[in-house]
């Protein structure tokens, strides 16, 4: 019976819960998902899985942008569902208005040819449909070594132009 007084003690005011009010919404994200796996279908093949440990939308930000703090993994698909090229790094964070990506930390990209980029910092501008760098990027192809500084590809990372370029190239001594 004590139990009861108390509780009702407890209720007593006007029965409406109030939060503190929110000063600057821009630094509040509106979405706050957690072990986001998704698929992206293409005129209904599916073309990619995304996953992302947390991925958090900025709408009120200005710019607004959405964060992936946890990094960002990448596959696409060819139409037999094997993997073609991936992406992945440890920190994302895309510009909605702009379509820009940017990736930073440990960013590792393997193209259809099996190219492998590695780089701390790259940026894919899905609307000019290429992507760059301003860091070093180090390429490993089947027989050699590419590193530099600088870097622009188009989007599939199938034609690429290493600015500063330096590198290891083996040299057939027959030829």
């Amino acid at each position: 019976m004590a139990a009861l007084v108390v509780g009702l003690c407890a209720c007593s005011g006007d029965g409406k819960v109030r939060a503190d009010a929110i000063e600057d919404r821009s630094q509040m994200p509106i979405l706050d998902a957690r072990g986001v796996s998704t698929l992206v279908s293409d005129s209904g093949i599916v073309r990619y899985r995304v996953n992302a440990e947390t991925w958090q939308l900025y709408d009120k930000a200005q710019p607004s942008y959405w964060d992936f703090p946890q990094g960002i993994y990448l596959e696409k698909f060819d139409e037999d569902l094997n993997v073609e090229a991936s992406l992945r790094s440890d920190l994302a964070r895309y510009w909605d208005k702009t379509g820009i990506w940017e990736l930073t930390g440990n960013v590792h990209a393997v193209n259809e040819e099996g190219e492998i980029f590695d780089t701390p910092k790259l940026y894919w501008d899905q609307q000019q449909e290429k992507i760059y760098s301003d860091t070093v990027i180090r390429i490993q192809r089947e027989t050699s070594v590419i590193e530099g500084v600088g870097f622009e590809s188009n989007q599939t990372m199938s034609q690429y132009v290493i600015l500063k370029p330096t590198g290891y190239f083996p040299i057939d001594d027959e030829e």
